[in-house]
């Protein structure tokens, strides 16, 4: 089994930045591949961002490349999202995820284990 709790959100103003952390707690090992996805109110949970575990592969939803930048501390069993010029339809639950894959997967049903979630808000 894998915990995850994510922390790091809040309110922030358009073109703010935020730092997601995720820490993972239980079975962890290389065979994972790290993701953090959002959930907006009445919209699809959509994947952000996703890393392997050697961090040799990563993958941005359009929305956010050049904006959002996914990493992954493995000594601290720790993952990243730093997310920069945020703008109000980033505003969502966002979620660490983490699935049993060496490669980057990006369909929720390929994930194993949720964290709980963190609100990110952004004023206009």
């Amino acid at each position: 089994q894998v915990q995850l709790v994510e922390s790091g959100g809040g309110l922030v103003q358009a073109g703010g930045s935020l730092r997601l952390s995720c820490a993972a707690h239980g079975r962890t090992s290389s065979d994972y591949v790290m993701g953090w996805f959002r959930q907006a109110p009445g919209k699809e949970r959509e994947l952000v961002a996703a890393i392997t575990w050697s961090g040799g592969s990563t993958y941005y939803a359009d929305s956010v490349k050049g904006r959002f930048t996914i990493s992954r501390d493995n000594a601290k069993n720790t993952l990243y999202l730093q997310m920069n010029v945020l703008k109000p339809e980033d505003t969502a639950v966002y979620y660490c995820a983490a699935g049993a894959s060496v490669t980057v997967v990006t369909r929720h049903y390929e994930y194993n284990y949720w964290g709980r979630g963190t609100q990110v808000t952004v004023s206009s």
